[in-house]
């Protein structure tokens, strides 16, 4: 499914199909039953596409080099976002992050961007974190030309940041965006018809969107093996696992984590 860049180009899919990739994200081990609580039905209107994935060999491999790709251009309908379970209120925007260099700085925020070329304008505040690395910092540790991890609430390409971390050496996510194969947006360009690792089955538009501590963890575990886009929402599945959505790319647009917050497969 081709989504979007919000800062470059209208709103974008392409349809995937279900030809996968033969790569293999980590080592196999047995899949948890299912114990955890599963979010009412939520129902979303526009394009559905089942997806079923199966493990491969090696999360190197995973370039779209050579793959499948779709006939349909990315010139369609926008995908569907889920709803907030019943009796709710729809989450967008919704948690989510992004991973990329500081480019400008202001009084009360800062853009920076992406693996891919994405700019994303941060706003801070009062209650927004700051770390370097794994300790606790002040608002002065954001400097142009840092790498950073910021989370916080995602409407298209602006997150109103609750944690803001810098990630001392870092490359803004350039060398993992290549090898998870990420493909930056172009407008009109197909999306390639590929899955990596596995991929619960999983209908769009259904699953329960998620906030908070969880949210979070499963966004920085999706943004340190698959960064390039910007992840707007977070949805647990009915199976206890999540899949975070990521716009602002041609591929990938769905990464899958599971209850220990290991990414398992993207497509």
């Amino acid at each position: 499914m081709n989504d979007y860049d919000p800062t470059n180009a209208t709103p974008a899919q392409s349809a995937p199909a279900t030809t996968t990739t033969d790569v293999r994200v980590r080592p196999p081990r047995a899949r948890r039953l299912l114990t955890r609580r599963t979010g009412g039905a939520i129902v979303a209107a526009g394009l559905t596409c089942a997806v079923a994935g199966f493990a491969g060999t090696s999360a190197a491999s995973a370039a779209p080099s050579g793959s499948t790709t779709s006939a349909v251009l990315a010139d369609v309908t926008p995908s569907p976002t889920p709803t907030a379970p019943e009796g709710g209120a729809v989450a967008d925007p919704s948690a989510g992050g992004a991973t990329g260099i500081v480019a400008t700085t202001s009084k009360h925020g800062f853009t920076f961007t992406t693996a891919t070329g994405v700019t994303v304008t941060v706003t801070e505040s009062s209650s927004t974190r700051y770390a370097k690395g794994s300790r606790s910092a002040t608002e002065k540790v954001v400097k142009t030309g840092e790498s950073v991890l910021v989370l916080g609430t995602v409407d298209s390409a602006t997150i109103d940041a609750t944690k803001v971390t810098v990630q001392p050496n870092g490359d803004g996510g350039v060398a993992a965006a290549e090898a998870a194969g990420v493909i930056e947006f172009q407008k009109g360009t197909p999306s390639p018809d590929q899955s990596v690792g596995e991929i619960p089955a999983y209908t769009e538009g259904e699953g329960t969107i998620l906030s908070g501590t969880v949210a979070d963890k499963a966004v920085k575990a999706a943004q340190e093996v698959v960064p390039g886009g910007v992840n707007d929402r977070v949805v647990e599945l009915a199976n206890g696992e999540y899949e975070v959505h990521n716009i602002s790319v041609n591929w990938p647009h769905h990464v899958f984590v599971n209850e220990d917050f290991e990414v398992i497969g993207w497509n």
